[in-house]
């Protein structure tokens, strides 16, 4: 199943505010391929009217509920987003609202946006996009998380990632993230977006341990904050990314928008991965 949201535009092709805003997805058979894409009902409340899950990452549970965060703008509120967890389940190719978590909040220009959840080791963590940094949390029920705090390297340096996504990778022997940030000779790129980099996340701390970042794919001048992750096997893992040829000279750093497909390999099985 992919999911995602919709996106409305106006007659010359802009965003407006406010704006209708929907949960989407869509499921994949073998023998038929991708169906047609549906909506997930939620509940009749007005703030969840602008509400969607894109760029997110959820969490399928071995029970078959699903964990989806989404994100929305209660009327009101301007531009400024919301994040919860809500638990679905997934019946007769339908996609269905159960209940739903906490709700978090950010007094910060867009609020919270683009969350991405993940399950290690008994706790939930959920990471998410702001503005001015990127925030974290954690949960154990995955539906009631605590207080988001922002992403720090293990010495209490900030991350420096900001206004863009981050996301999970998962190994059942350790839990990684994947970013971008400032502070990488990296200046001459659109707020930072490039290279991208992943490091193993300390789940107690819930800090980024500097000796272990690596650059998943290279600067070239263009951004590459929007990626996507996917276990392939119990012993890889891919992240896969574009590059954004935006603002216009971006070229003149060497990049010419190639897809980058960053494989990691593990010493160690993913004892996550399951075939269904």
């Amino acid at each position: 199943m992919g999911t995602g949201h919709t996106v409305v535009y106006t007659a010359d092709w802009k965003v407006s505010n406010p704006r209708p805003r929907d949960t989407s997805y869509s499921i994949y058979e073998p023998d038929y391929g991708w169906s047609d894409w549906n909506k997930l009902e939620m509940p009749a409340l007005e703030k969840f009217e602008d509400c969607g899950a894109g760029s997110v990452q959820r969490y399928d549970k071995s029970d078959g509920t699903i964990s989806l965060p989404v994100y929305y703008r209660s009327p009101g509120n301007g531009t400024t987003s919301s994040v919860t967890v809500i638990r679905c389940t997934f019946y007769n190719k339908k996609l269905q609202f159960l209940e739903q978590g906490n709700e978090l909040h950010i007094d910060v220009p867009r609020g919270y946006g683009e969350p991405s959840l993940t399950h290690f080791k008994g706790n939930y963590y959920l990471t998410l996009r702001n503005d001015k940094q990127g925030y974290v949390t954690k949960s154990v029920d995955g539906l009631n998380f605590e207080e988001p705090k922002p992403w720090t390297f293990h010495d209490g340096e900030a991350l420096g990632n900001y206004n863009t996504q981050q996301h999970w990778v998962t190994h059942s022997d350790g839990l990684f993230l994947v970013y971008t940030r400032i502070g990488a000779d990296n200046d001459h790129v659109f707020r930072h977006r490039a290279p991208l980099f992943m490091a193993q996340v300390d789940p107690n701390s819930l800090r980024v341990i500097r000796k272990t970042e690596k650059i998943l794919v290279p600067e070239r001048g263009a951004r590459l904050g929007n990626f996507g992750i996917t276990d392939i096997s119990p012993n890889e893992t891919w992240i896969t990314v574009s590059e954004w040829m935006q603002p216009s000279g971006v070229e003149k750093y060497g990049s010419d928008g190639s897809i980058f497909i960053a494989r990691i390999h593990w010493d160690q099985p993913n004892k996550l991965f399951e075939i269904l």
